[in-house]
């Protein structure tokens, strides 16, 4: 199968040149195939939302590319827009960039902002809201009025509305109770099985990854680990790292 987006040797240096140069990613290599649920993990500060946020050039590397069908998304800065509502990030706590009166019109902003008609960009929102399980009564409350699951749900709602051929989700689920924890990987399961969107789900928790990804990828010590959901499942994935199992995402 083709790479919907393919990672060559990304590498990122924060402050180079500087006494508090870091290198957060080295050489990585990574493909992203159409319709698959790519759970990210590692311990804190192994460059899990360094690597997120270079899928839909937030950051630039340092050297390498990231190709999207082909296309290295840096190459040109009058297209990162469009980069960008292809490959659609939700940030930790999303809900904190919640703004509109309403969440109808907190959730039309991007569709909009792409310049769509109102009568698209309204297909779009009830569209996006429907996914994430929210009924018409929340529409014209104010997005602050919601539930802290709520809350995050619209702000996906934001980004869903967009019609991403990536959903990128950093710690989807922080901070949220476990009941709302689990309403919001089953939307995420619905909408990678049933609409087909590529995901790429970062998360700390092993458990979540394993039970919702379709592939693992570890970051460990600035180098990719893959494995399979079952190859997780119910043993420290460190036994696989001194295995030497790893691997640039054939399939």
């Amino acid at each position: 199968m083709k790479a919907l987006m393919r990672v060559e040797s990304l590498t990122h240096i924060y402050n180079p040149g500087t006494a508090f140069q870091k290198t957060a990613l080295d050489g990585i290599d990574l493909d992203i195939f159409p319709g698959e649920c790519l759970g990210i993990i590692g311990h804190t500060g192994s460059g899990k939302s360094t690597l997120a946020q270079h899928l839909n050039a937030l950051l630039k590397p340092s050297s390498g590319r990231v190709l999207l069908n082909g296309e290295d998304i840096n190459a040109d800065k009058k297209r990162l827009k469009k980069v960008r509502e292809r490959v659609g990030l939700v940030f930790q706590y999303p809900e904190h960039q919640l703004f509109d009166v309403t969440v109808y019109k907190d959730v039309a902003f991007g569709p909009s902002n792409m310049g769509l008609s109102s009568e698209e960009t309204g297909i779009r929102v009830r569209e996006a809201l429907s996914l994430v399980g929210l009924p018409e009564s929340v529409y014209e409350k104010s997005p602050f009025e919601l539930s802290g699951g709520q809350k995050r749900r619209a702000a996906i709602a934001g980004v869903l509305a967009m019609r991403p051929e990536i959903l990128i989700l950093d710690e989807p689920a922080a901070g949220l109770d476990p009941l709302a924890q689990g309403e919001l990987y089953r939307i995420i399961k619905a909408v990678n099985k049933e609409k087909g969107l590529t995901v790429v789900m970062v998360s700390h928790d092993i458990y979540m990854a394993v039970k919702y990804s379709s592939r693992i990828l570890h970051l460990h010590n600035k180098q990719v680990f893959f494995g399979t959901p079952e190859e997780f499942s119910g043993s420290a994935p460190g036994k696989m790292f001194l295995a030497g199992h790893n691997g640039g995402g054939d399939e």
